[in-house]
């Protein structure tokens, strides 16, 4: 197979190097659709490696919290896209052979691969398999015509054409299923650019769509008359004031025995003069007006800094990491410190590289910050952890895993 895949790779880089502007228009058109038929069927191609591979557990027995994980470390992908690609892998394998074949056959797309997918498990249930045969055969047809979107449109009353007899009762189950998938891909996902602000993208299923207008509506109308800000700004500052009301509560959740708090670094001096720029738990920096205004709004939690940069240990000589220790613990690793893990600091434990009971102290050169799933893994892995001559940590892989042992980091949470 791979030698396969690799003389089909040579064959496209040589495409790509052809120069396209002295060839006649139907020829090119002819090479897009052929293109196009490629990409399909290699994503059939990639689909069965992706099942193959999650089905032996090979990337969690690498390290890795979930196939997703695995797959946006080693394709470069975000975080929804791999998990799109992983459930649609297991869709494709498990119930839908059909809809395997038609992609890798070129007569569908990805994206209309998964509406077919969605809607042959639907009619199966709900009219048994010899409808839902039919129903593939129509809708494969219909892919021809119709793109993902209106292809979704259509397949509500897909029974309509193929059992006319059950298709009233079936409505009801196509709707139930659309609740289904609403709560499957749900998600929210937070990326930091380059400068330090934050983009928000997610879908909402209806119910959390609800609460978040119902919430961020009325403090997204204009102020008044002289209100110059955008819908969008609007908006933006309306979640802004929502964060505020919820912090402000008292009932959020702890976590590590710390309460839901935002913490801001900065120098005292600095803040006294009010020239002191600072940063924010996460790592983004903040102006010297911005450190003031939450100094004005939030209790200050100091954290002292040597010329490094690195928090000073704080010498607290009890097993439990908490506290100012802990804050210390998450100035330095950002989140979790395994390499490939971007969980932030909330999701996250303070583990002793050297086990408390193994005679380990409680201090910042003995700590290292994991999240849940990585914790356990080092508990029950080949792994090693240790300090670097920077102070920051290190991950030493298992043998078996890469035989010359070079050390790894983290580089999601740095922040230069």
């Amino acid at each position: 197979m791979v030698e396969e895949l690799t003389q089909a790779e040579g064959a496209i880089a040589a495409c790509a190097d052809t120069p396209t502007w002295a060839r006649h228009e139907d020829e090119l058109i002819a090479a897009l659709d052929t293109a196009y038929r490629i990409e399909q069927r290699l994503a059939a191609v990639k689909l069965a490696l992706i099942r193959e591979l999650d089905g032996r557990g090979v990337p969690t027995a690498q390290g890795a919290s979930s196939t997703a994980v695995w797959l946006r470390e080693r394709l470069r992908l975000t975080i929804p896209a791999a998990r799109r690609l992983v459930d649609l892998a297991e869709v494709l394998e498990t119930g839908n052979p059909g809809v395997r074949h038609a992609l890798a056959n070129g007569h569908i797309a990805v994206d209309q691969a998964r509406v077919i997918a969605d809607t042959v498990d639907s009619v199966q249930t709900t009219a048994g398999p010899e409808v839902a045969q039919k129903a593939l055969g129509v809708l494969i047809e219909w892919a021809g015509q119709f793109d993902p979107t209106l292809l979704r449109k259509l397949s509500t009353r897909i029974l309509a054409h193929v059992a006319p007899d059950i298709a009233d009762a079936a409505a009801q189950a196509a709707l139930d299923a659309e609740a289904r998938r609403a709560t499957r891909d749900r998600h929210l996902t937070l990326s930091t650019l380059s400068d330090g602000r934050l983009r928000l993208t997610g879908i909402l299923d209806t119910e959390t769509a609800g609460l978040f207008r119902a919430a961020i509506d009325p403090l997204s109308a204009p102020s008044g008359p002289d209100d110059q800000r955008s819908p969008g700004q609007r908006r933006h500052d309306a979640l802004s004031d929502v964060c505020r009301l919820a912090l402000r509560t008292g009932e959020l959740p702890e976590h590590s025995g710390d309460p839901a708090q935002i913490v801001v670094t900065t120098s005292y001096d600095g803040l006294t003069r009010q020239l002191g720029s600072g940063a924010l738990d996460s790592g983004l920096r903040l102006t010297p007006e911005a450190v003031r205004r939450l100094a004005c709004d939030a209790a200050i939690l100091p954290a002292v800094l040597s010329g490094a940069g690195q928090p000073l240990d704080l010498g607290r000589q009890r097993r439990l990491i908490t506290g100012s220790l802990r804050r210390a613990l998450v100035l330095r690793d950002g989140g979790c410190a395994f390499p490939g893990c971007d969980r932030p600091p909330r999701w996250c434990d303070a583990h002793h590289i050297k086990h408390w009971a193994d005679g380990g102290d409680t201090s910042l050169a003995n700590a290292v910050l994991l999240c849940g799933h990585h914790h356990r893994h080092l508990h029950h892995s080949d792994w090693a952890v240790r300090l670097a001559g920077d102070g920051h940590p290190e991950f030493v892989p298992p043998a078996w895993l890469d035989p010359e042992q070079v050390p790894r980091r983290n580089h999601y949470h740095r922040r230069t």
